[in-house]
């Protein structure tokens, strides 16, 4: 009851300061995480969250499965395949290389074994734009970086999840067990894509259809089958949603156009709502859990692994110095991170503390340097029509973000 109400204030207070918010550093998702950090046991204790509590992992659960199942919804397959190039670089070369130096960061820098050190490369590869709308939103920006970094965020979180799922599995040592591992995912995969494209079928025969009323609830009601079907088959449930979102985009382009904005704002109360549970959990240990080390990881996991991998990954692209410079550095660490860390210490593995406590620090930090810079960034940028910078072919037919940047 404590954090319903606690969730209803500061709902209401991000509801009224929002437009201001839009015009400055801050963001609604930063205020729910500061909340939660203020109000927690970190802070004044008004909000004690036990990290053993199921409503940590339920929360933590349905907040990924409804971020994911928008977010694939929008990228279907005609969407992937129109913006590939400078995206599909990002995505295909960038966030896996991305993964491997944070890795190899954690590793050295906190001395976490390997299967630790890639699972949280894996859950700080994603990127959220949220915390750098001012960059992502300025049309002085040119116009193939600002889609660039939409398209990379739209699709990170779904493509950084097989890499989580795996890893976890290794680290809580149900790697022993790979049969079982593999038949979660293939049965995950299997309703993410059959009960979609069954549902949206029979919802196209004369006998069927859905008024106009209840249109934005046939995608609800797809992604509520994925979910229970996923429960009672043992299927991976954020694959499922992923792949159902692809799905629905994919075939189901009227059902896609009718769920997006209520279906967004259903996955928006469960992104905040995980986003103050998280900040609920950072205690002031958390200085000494990590230590210096776990700091100077956090830094250079903001400062490193992503430049390094995009500047391998733009080799022999048109991309200017100043915008190569700009993506590289716009890779804030946001909702796909918490999410998964919360996953990650619901799982209970040795080391999820540790995990947990990293990935906190980072992505602290990350709102502090990213929503604080995006301005500075965006002003590199002349203030004369950028459309000589929107020629590339890649560039013209753009995915819509998965991120408003109104969160």
């Amino acid at each position: 009851m404590v954090l319903l109400l606690c969730f209803a204030v500061i709902l209401v207070i991000g509801v009224l300061v929002s437009n201001v918010a839009d015009r400055t550093i801050l963001s609604t998702s930063a205020l729910f995480l500061i909340a939660g950090i203020v109000l927690g046991s970190g802070g004044f204790g008004v909000l004690p969250v036990d990290p053993a509590d199921p409503l940590v992992a339920q929360l933590a659960e349905l907040a990924l499965f409804a971020v994911l199942f928008t977010d694939g919804m929008k990228a279907g397959w005609r969407d992937l395949r129109r913006a590939w190039r400078l995206p599909g670089r990002a995505l295909l070369f960038g966030l896996p290389l991305t993964l491997v130096f944070t890795a190899v960061a954690a590793h050295y820098l906190v001395g976490l074994d390997w299967p630790t050190a890639l699972l949280v490369g894996a859950i700080l590869s994603p990127t959220d734009p949220v915390f750098a709308s001012a960059l992502v939103g300025n049309e002085k920006v040119p116009g193939r970086l600002r889609h660039l970094l939409n398209v990379e965020s739209g699709v990170n979180d779904g493509l950084a999840l097989p890499f989580v799922i795996i890893l976890l599995a290794v680290a809580s040592q149900r790697a022993s067990h790979p049969a079982e591992v593999a038949t979660e995912l293939v049965v995950g995969l299997a309703i993410g894509i059959g009960i979609p494209w069954l549902v949206i079928r029979l919802e196209g025969l004369r006998i069927f259809g859905a008024s106009h009323h209840y249109e934005p609830l046939s995608a609800v009601a797809i992604g509520l089958l994925v979910l229970a079907l996923g429960k009672v088959t043992h299927g991976n449930l954020f694959l499922a949603a992923f792949a159902a979102g692809i799905t629905v985009a994919t075939v189901g382009p009227r059902q896609r156009s009718a769920f997006e904005q209520f279906g967004e704002l259903v996955a928006e109360l469960l992104k905040l709502a995980a986003l103050l549970v998280f900040g609920a959990l950072i205690t002031i240990s958390i200085h000494r859990d990590i230590g210096v080390a776990g700091w100077v990881f956090a830094v250079i996991a903001l400062v490193l692994p992503r430049p390094l991998a995009l500047a391998i990954s733009f080799l022999g692209s048109r991309l200017s110095v100043k915008e190569q410079v700009a993506a590289s550095w716009f890779g804030p660490k946001g909702f796909a991170s918490v999410v998964y860390a919360l996953v990650v210490l619901s799982a209970g593995i040795p080391t999820s503390q540790k995990v947990f406590d990293l990935v906190a620090a980072t992505v602290v930090l990350s709102i502090l340097l990213h929503s604080s810079t995006d301005v500075v960034v965006a002003r590199w940028f002349d203030e004369a029509p950028q459309a000589a910078l929107w020629r590339d072919e890649d560039a013209m037919d753009h995915l819509p973000s998965s991120r408003d940047g109104t969160a």
